[in-house]
C-alpha cells in the first residue's frame, strides 16, 4: 500500500500533466470540469491533505487549450488529451488608458468558433507588494501571495496565428502585469516555475514598437512614442530596424540591421535583411524593433532600441495575387463600435460598384465582428482585419494602403458615416443624365473612366458636406441617408481615392489623403459630380460613441483642451459629453434631400417600400 506521502506526490502529478488546466468551450466541458471537481472532492475525502500539499494561485504564462473539436468527446484518455491540445504563450502584454492587451502566440483561426471564450478565461492580478517574491517563486510562510481576478473583456484572433485577450485595469494596489487562467480552475500549481516566471514584462503604449508588414524588398514597421511630425517627412539617418532571426539568434538579442530608408509620423521603412528579400515566407513571423541614435548638439549619442511587441505578418491579400487580375474599386476603413452602421454603408455602396472591403476594427465590443461575417457570407467580399491599436488611423492607414495593394487599382479611404452622392452620371455616361441620379455601378465607371483617361492620376479627391441631426431625436428606422437631411452649407475638408501603387513610399497620410509618387497628380471632382455626404452629427446617443474615443493620431481627444477651434472639434460643444439643449436643431443650415429622394427612388423594394438593410432587421 502506498504511503500518504506518495499518494499526495501522485495526486500533484495529476494535477500538472498539462501544465495548465483544461477545459472545454462547450456545455460538455462544464460537465467535465463538474465531474472533475467532484472527483477531487471525493478523493479529498478518502485521503487526508494537509495544507503544505498546496500552494497559492499561481498563473502561468504558457497556457494549453482546446481545440474547438475537442468537445466532441467526453471520456478521452490522457494521451488522448494530449493530442488535442496546442500551446498558447502570453508573449507580451502592451499597458493602455484603459485596458491591458496580451499577445498570444500559438492560436488558431478555429479556436474561436466557441463564441463563449471570453466567459472562460479570467484575467490573474498579482498584489504589488507581492510581486518581488511571485517573480522569485517565494510563497510559503506567514505572508503568501495574495492575487485578485477579473473577467476578460474580449478575446479575438491578431494576424491569423496570435490572440489578443484585453483585461481591465486592475485597482491601484495590484499590478498591470496580467495573467490569464480558466474560471473553471480554482487553483494551478507552481511546479513548472519557469513557465509562470517567464515574459513577465509591461510595455508601454506610449513607447512601443507594435506592427510590422512586408512590401517589396522592404520591411515597414509601425511605431509609437516617435513623436515625428504629423503631415511630414522626418529624417531617417538616426533609425534602424533591428530582426531577430531564429537560426541565427544568440541570447535573445536582435542579430541583423539594417538603416531606415524613410521615417514619417509612425511609419518606419527599412530594407530587408538579404536572407529575406528573396523569401517572404521566411520573414514571416520574424520579430523586429527599432533603433534610434539621438543627435544632441550635433553628436550622435549611443543607439537605444525601443520596446517591441511586433512580428512581421504578411496577410493573404499580400501572400496571394489575384489570378483573375485586380478589383476596379475597394474602400478600407477603421471602425469601434459601428456594428449599427455597416449594413447600410456597405449595401449602398456596393450598389456604387464598390467589390472588395477592407474594414479594420478598433477594438470593437459591440456585434461588429458578427455582423461583418453575415455580410461576408452574403458575397459581400468583406475582410475583418484586427488592429487593436488605438488612436492609429493614420498608420492603420497606411497599412491597409500595403494589404489592398495586391488586389485593388483604386482604394477609397473613408469613414462608415460618410456616403459618395453622384447626383448625375458620371461624364462617361452623358446619355444618363436625363434621370437626375445615377446609375448602378456609377461609382467604379466613374474611377475607370477617370484611370483610363491619365495614367498620371493617383488620387481623386471628393468634397465633403457635414449634415446634422436634421430635427431628430432618436434613430431613424430607414437608416442614415434616408434620416438625416439637413446639413452645413459649406463643404468641410475631402476624402480621397487612391492608387495604392502610386502613393509615397512613406505612406504619409492624413486621413483625407495620401502623399504620391512624384511624377503623379490628383485630380479634385467637382461637385455637380460627386460629393460625400458626412453624416458627422447625428442623433446624440451615435454621437456619445464617438466622443468616447478619437481614432485619428493627430487630432485631439474631445475631452482635451486642445484646438478648440478646429474643425475637427464640434463648435460649441467644449470637453464632457453632455448633450446640448439644442443639439437636434444644431448644424441645419441647409436642407438637402438629394441622397435620401435617390435612395428611395432606386433601392426601395417596390411593394414593401422597404429599403435592403431595413428588410435583414425584420
Amino acid at each position: 500500500m502506498d504511503s500518504p506521502d506518495q499518494r499526495r506526490k501522485r495526486k500533484r502529478q495529476s494535477y500538472t500533466s498539462f501544465n495548465v488546466p483544461v477545459c472545454f468551450l462547450s456545455v460538455r466541458s462544464s460537465i467535465l470540469c463538474l465531474n472533475f471537481l467532484t472527483f477531487l472532492y471525493l478523493l479529498s475525502n478518502m485521503v487526508p491533505l494537509d495544507s503544505s500539499a498546496f500552494r497559492p494561485v499561481l498563473v502561468v504564462s504558457g497556457l494549453s487549450l482546446l481545440s474547438s473539436s475537442s468537445s466532441t468527446s467526453t471520456a478521452t484518455s490522457d494521451q488522448d488529451f494530449r493530442s488535442l491540445l496546442f500551446p498558447l504563450e502570453i508573449e507580451n502584454r502592451v499597458l493602455f488608458p484603459d485596458h491591458i492587451s496580451l499577445l498570444l502566440s500559438g492560436g488558431e483561426r478555429d479556436w474561436l468558433k466557441a463564441k463563449n471564450v471570453a466567459d472562460e478565461l479570467e484575467c490573474v492580478y498579482c498584489r504589488k507588494n507581492d510581486v518581488h517574491r511571485y517573480r522569485k517563486g517565494s510563497f510559503g510562510g506567514k505572508n503568501k501571495v495574495v492575487f485578485t481576478k477579473q473577467k476578460v473583456l474580449s478575446v479575438d484572433v491578431y494576424e491569423e496565428s496570435r490572440l489578443v485577450v484585453r483585461c481591465p485595469l486592475p485597482s491601484v494596489d495590484y499590478s498591470a502585469v496580467v495573467n490569464l487562467m480558466w474560471r473553471c480552475k480554482s487553483e494551478i500549481l507552481g511546479e513548472r516555475n519557469e513557465l509562470w516566471v517567464k515574459n513577465q514584462t509591461l510595455n508601454s503604449w506610449e513607447n512601443v514598437v507594435y506592427a510590422a508588414t512586408v512590401d517589396g524588398d522592404s520591411a515597414v514597421v509601425f511605431v509609437k512614442g516617435l513623436n515625428l511630425r504629423p503631415d511630414r517627412e522626418s529624417y531617417s539617418s538616426q533609425f534602424s530596424c533591428h530582426f531577430r532571426l531564429g537560426k541565427w539568434e544568440r541570447n535573445g538579442m536582435f542579430t541583423i540591421t539594417t538603416k531606415a530608408l524613410s521615417a514619417a509620423q509612425e511609419v518606419l521603412r527599412c530594407p530587408l535583411p538579404m536572407s529575406l528579400k528573396s523569401n517572404h515566407d521566411k520573414a514571416q513571423g520574424v520579430q523586429v524593433t527599432v533603433g534610434v541614435t539621438p543627435r544632441l548638439h550635433g553628436e550622435a549619442h549611443e543607439r537605444v532600441l525601443m520596446p517591441s511587441v511586433a512580428n512581421i505578418f504578411i496577410s493573404k491579400s499580400v501572400r496571394q495575387k489575384r489570378i483573375e487580375g485586380k478589383y476596379g474599386l475597394c474602400v478600407c476603413t477603421m471602425v469601434w463600435n459601428q456594428a449599427s452602421a455597416i449594413r447600410e454603408w456597405i449595401l449602398y455602396h456596393a450598389w456604387l460598384g464598390v467589390e472588395r472591403w477592407f474594414i479594420y476594427d478598433n477594438s470593437s465590443d459591440d456585434r461588429t465582428d458578427e455582423v461583418i461575417r453575415e455580410l461576408d457570407q452574403e458575397n459581400y467580399n468583406v475582410t475583418r482585419h484586427v488592429w487593436p491599436w488605438i488612436k492609429t488611423q493614420e498608420a492603420g492607414f497606411s497599412h491597409c494602403a500595403l494589404t489592398a495593394k495586391n488586389e485593388c487599382h483604386w482604394v477609397s479611404f473613408m469613414d462608415v458615416d460618410e456616403y459618395f452622392y453622384l447626383p448625375y452620371a458620371s461624364p462617361g455616361q452623358r446619355r444618363f443624365r436625363t434621370l437626375g441620379h445615377a446609375t448602378q455601378n456609377s461609382l467604379r465607371t466613374l474611377v475607370a473612366n477617370i484611370s483610363s483617361s491619365s495614367k498620371t492620376i493617383a488620387e481623386i479627391r471628393t468634397s465633403c458636406r457635414s449634415f446634422g441631426p436634421s430635427g431628430l431625436n432618436s434613430l431613424s428606422p430607414k437608416g442614415v441617408m434616408v434620416g438625416y437631411t439637413c446639413r452645413l452649407q459649406s463643404p468641410e475638408r475631402h476624402k480621397s481615392i487612391v492608387r495604392p501603387d502610386a502613393l509615397h513610399s512613406t505612406l504619409l497620410n492624413v486621413v483625407h489623403h495620401f502623399h504620391i509618387k512624384k511624377g503623379f497628380k490628383y485630380l479634385n471632382l467637382p461637385q455637380s459630380t460627386v460629393v460625400i455626404n458626412h453624416y458627422k452629427y447625428q442623433v446624440w446617443e451615435v454621437f456619445r460613441t464617438k466622443f468616447h474615443r478619437r481614432v485619428a493620431t493627430y487630432v485631439a481627444d474631445w475631452q482635451q483642451n486642445q484646438n478648440e477651434g478646429s474643425r475637427d472639434r464640434v463648435p460649441g460643444l467644449g470637453t464632457e459629453a453632455i448633450e446640448p439643449p439644442d443639439w437636434a436643431k444644431k448644424f441645419c443650415e441647409v436642407w438637402d434631400t438629394g441622397l435620401r429622394d435617390f435612395v428611395v427612388a432606386t433601392m426601395a423594394d417596390p411593394l414593401s417600400g422597404l429599403l435592403p438593410w431595413e428588410t435583414h432587421s425584420l
